[in-house]
């Protein structure tokens, strides 16, 4: 069981410096501001680092015990000299910060797994403040660039003698920190009183919410149209081209010459920017709209348009900055913002601004994510101005993290405030007996708490320990009943307790949008992949009832079986078939696994396509998939692969009608751009989304990789330009490049460059891209029955000389009626299956 680990980091001052800090703390505007020393620390060490200017301390100190955390020190090359030592935690410790002015505080936590004997890349954790969860389930990794450090940022209001910064290790793991920050910030960086409510339906209204009666989680910041810098906060600026959904219509504004400042003092409460706002770089460099036409202003069909990854469904603050450095008088320059498509408002017009330019101002608005999984914000010009066009200088989001009663409560703050002045006064041996006393009374009341927690969580199990009672069959007694709903696949939480070993953090094999993915082997002996809903997850008790019911009717061997469910209680649980060798991505890049022959990979595509070719046929009505990637193709432990994760999957559109109108859903990099334009949902969609999986294949590297030349960014555009261009030979995977043979490279190329065009109508079938791979797999193979020069035509006609497996449309499934719990299968179905297998249709599942 947990035992206390306190760690107070206290400095003692004389009183005339005391008093100078006091007086310094009232922040005069005319004084400026300036970043706090304290408390910046370097963890695990006794030794000071510099970076960024500031000067990190070493946190061991005699009177700092951590009598059950360790230091671990790096044996590897790191990108900063602040991240050579972590602070290992084996059970539940805490950071203790005395706090000498109220006021709102950012937080820091800095994380970088690197090379050492504890193998920091294998932590679990959560990371709390009192009454809210910062992190949850963290391994502390940097998924989008491994060579870097994540860095969690969070403003808090602070209005306590001491903040607690606690690490929670996940059972049989453990947590780690390299640094800590956490300083007072300027008055009015952040403020209720100028912020806006938006939602797409109403428009702008007074926000009441109080910003700081929750935490702010940063997600981005971008400087528009500028390089990465940071500033006078030491809060880090990047570039915003890989968010833009139209880059041709857009381009950098020419960097301005002199040097912006605040035309208020820097005690602004907004729209004006005080001089903490945002760097003087950040607005003197925007984007604006490029190759601009009346007609297409006038028909409202010419913005600029970033869409920015969030959670779904949460409370967003967006902060967007302006300042127009360009035109030579106010009102000249004239454009309408959107987010989510709905107007908000007329931009450079404020009267509140400042109009003597240039000027620099922002505005504020928290709005509600919606499914989507990204915030889309607009800027389109005004046609009746006299300047037409449209310019943002930096954009910032920020999560809303609401208060949860799962956070273990602080002890009552004067019995946190005990040890530090009896250790003052009586020295170290009253402060041990005190902490070995709080934790006695910390242990007794977490071990109630836990047992008060499980016991909610958990169903009371009868019937010899297997419960019935569970959401669905709630909902159903509540009047919403589910018919068709096959309870032969339900699995009692007693045997995925047992299968998993009650959850245990040893089982954990993965983390996605539903939850947690344990591996587990059931009664009979099978091994099963079960994926745990948790609060939070963006997916809930309508979805799951969609994945049970439409699961249980469709099967084929090319895409990922559902085993079963679990509805007990507050559990929510899909249990599928095991695939051994995990995710198509980790066998293509930043892997230490063995590389796939050109063969393999060839092979891998077409049991893809077979399955998506399936989804899109032989599915009752056609199954749009929706978010096709690398990370959603399975291999099994024979390199076989299956379609996997269906969470957004939709229902095709019907006969008379050419597509679906949805919002948009799926993951950058593999969006269809005419799909995101439009919103009008067609089986193409996928077919998009499949000829990036196609190029990743080839070219071993993400879809999106950032760190690459701007060009570069997005494989979909660098690897037509290549193609274009002839130089697709060049960035082929290494690895392969001696395996390919050429007439299967050319099919296999001509093959991504359809499957990628801009109009979906220029796009095949996923029939025809099977057709094309088996036939790039037989040109491989060498088939002697084709009789061709090498660089012949291969869209010829070729039917008559290369024997492919038959493609032609499945027989419907339209007979899967919600009274019928037959499985029915089309002609590529396995037919060699023991379980009830399925594969979803979800409508706006996330």
């Amino acid at each position: 069981m947990a035992t206390v680990q306190l760690h107070t980091i206290q400095h003692c001052f004389c009183v005339a410096l005391l008093f100078l800090l006091q007086l310094s703390s009232l922040q005069f505007a005319s004084l400026g501001y300036n970043v706090p020393d304290k408390y910046f620390i370097n963890c695990g060490s006794d030794n000071s680092v510099t970076e960024s200017g500031k000067l990190y301390v070493g946190e061991s100190t005699p009177e700092a015990g951590f009598s059950s955390s360790n230091t671990e020190r790096n044996q590897s090359s790191v990108p900063s000299p602040l991240y050579q030592t972590a602070r290992i935690f084996r059970r539940e410790s805490w950071y203790k910060f005395n706090i000498d002015t109220n006021g709102t505080y950012l937080v820091r936590l800095h994380f970088f797994p690197f090379t050492s004997p504890s193998n920091l890349s294998s932590a679990r954790f959560n990371v709390s403040v009192p009454g809210f969860w910062l992190l949850q389930n963290t391994n502390g990794r940097n998924d989008s660039n491994n060579n870097s450090a994540l860095v969690k940022e969070f403003f808090m209001e602070i209005s306590t003698p001491s903040i607690k910064i606690t690490f929670r290790p996940l059972e049989s793991s453990f947590a780690f920190v390299n640094a800590i920050e956490l300083f007072v910030l300027p008055l009015h960086l952040i403020s209720d009183n100028n912020v806006r409510r938006f939602t797409p339906t109403r428009g702008t209204s007074s926000y009441s919410g109080g910003l700081y009666s929750r935490v702010l989680e940063t997600k981005h910041r971008l400087n528009v149209g500028g390089q990465t810098m940071k500033d006078i906060l030491l809060r880090n600026w990047i570039p915003d081209d890989i968010y833009l959904i139209y880059p041709e219509n857009a381009k950098n504004r020419s960097p301005y010459q002199g040097q912006i400042v605040p035309r208020v003092g820097d005690d602004s409460d907004g729209p004006n920017a005080a001089s903490y706002t945002a760097p003087s770089d950040v607005y003197g460099t925007a984007k604006e709209t490029k190759n601009i036409s009346t007609s297409a202003i006038d028909f409202g069909l010419f913005n600029i348009t970033w869409a920015l990854p969030v959670d779904n469904n949460t409370d967003h603050l967006l902060r967007l900055h302006f300042c127009d450095y360009v035109s030579s008088d106010v009102g000249l320059t004239l454009f309408e913002l959107s987010i989510y498509d709905a107007h908000v408002k007329q931009l450079n017009n404020d009267p509140k601004v400042s109009n003597e330019l240039p000027a620099p101002y922002y505005y504020d608005f928290v709005l509600n994510s919606d499914n989507s999984g990204h915030i889309k914000v607009s800027l389109t010009p005004n046609e009746t101005a006299d300047i037409k066009d449209a310019f943002l200088n930096g954009l910032e989001i920020m999560k809303l993290i609401e208060s949860s009663n799962s956070v273990p409560p602080d002890l009552d703050s004067e019995y946190n405030r005990l040890p530090v002045l009896l250790g003052s006064v009586l020295g170290g041996v009253v402060l041990v007996s005190v902490v070995v006393v709080l934790g006695f009374l910390w242990r007794f009341k977490m071990n109630k708490e836990k047992s008060n927690e499980n016991s909610h969580r958990l169903p009371i199990l009868d019937n010899g320990g297997r419960s019935s009672h569970g959401r669905l069959t709630d909902t159903t007694n509540r009047g919403s009943p589910l018919p068709n709903l096959n309870l032969e696949l339900k699995i009692p939480l007693v045997d995925l307790q047992l299968a998993t070993k009650n959850f245990h953090a040893s089982q954990l094999i993965g983390k996605g949008g539903f939850g947690n993915v344990y591996k587990g082997v059931l009664e009979n002996g099978m091994t099963v992949a079960v994926k745990r809903s948790q609060p939070g997850s963006g997916q809930g008790l309508p979805e799951f009832q969609t994945e049970i019911m439409v699961l249980s009717k469709i099967r084929h061997k090319h895409l990922v079986s559902l085993i079963g469910y679990c509805d007990e209680k507050f559990e929510m649980i899909l249990v599928y078939e095991y695939m051994e060798k995990g995710t198509l991505r980790d066998h293509l890049y930043n892997t230490k696994l063995p590389s796939l022959s050109w063969k393999v990979r060839l092979q891998i595509c077409i049991d893809s396509a077979r399955g998506l070719h399936y989804l899109h046929k032989g599915a009752a009505g056609g199954i749009i998939h929706r978010d096709v990637k690398s990370t959603n193709i399975l291999l099994d432990e024979n390199h076989v692969a299956k379609v996997a994760d269906f969470g957004l999957s939709r229902s095709g559109p019907p006969d008379t009608q050419p597509h679906v109108t949805t919002g948009v859903k799926g993951t950058f990099g593999y969006l269809d751009p005419e799909y995101f334009r439009s919103q009008q949902l067609t089986e193409k969609s996928d077919v998009y989304s499949f000829g990036v999986v196609l190029l990743e294949v080839l070219c071993a590297r993400a879809a999106i990789d950032p760190s690459l030349p701007t060009d570069q960014i997005n494989l979909a555009e660098w690897g037509l330009l290549c193609k274009s261009k002839g130089t697709l030979q060049e960035i082929i995977d290494p690895s392969i490049t001696e395996q390919i043979d050429q007439n299967s490279l050319r099919r296999f190329s001509e093959t991504i460059e359809k499957c990628l065009q801009e109009d979906g109508c220029d796009r095949p079938t996923m029939g025809d891209v099977l057709w094309d791979l088996e036939y790039a797999l037989q040109l491989q193979k060498g088939a002697n029955a084709i009789q061709r020069e090498p660089y012949e035509d291969s869209s010829s006609n070729v039917s008559a000389s290369l024997q492919l497996p038959n493609v032609r449309r499945l027989p419907s499934l339209s007979t899967l009626s919600e009274a019928d719990d037959t499985i029915v299968r089309g002609e590529e179905s396995d037919s060699v299956v023991d379980s009830v297998f399925s594969q979803l249709k979800i409508d706006d599942a996330r």
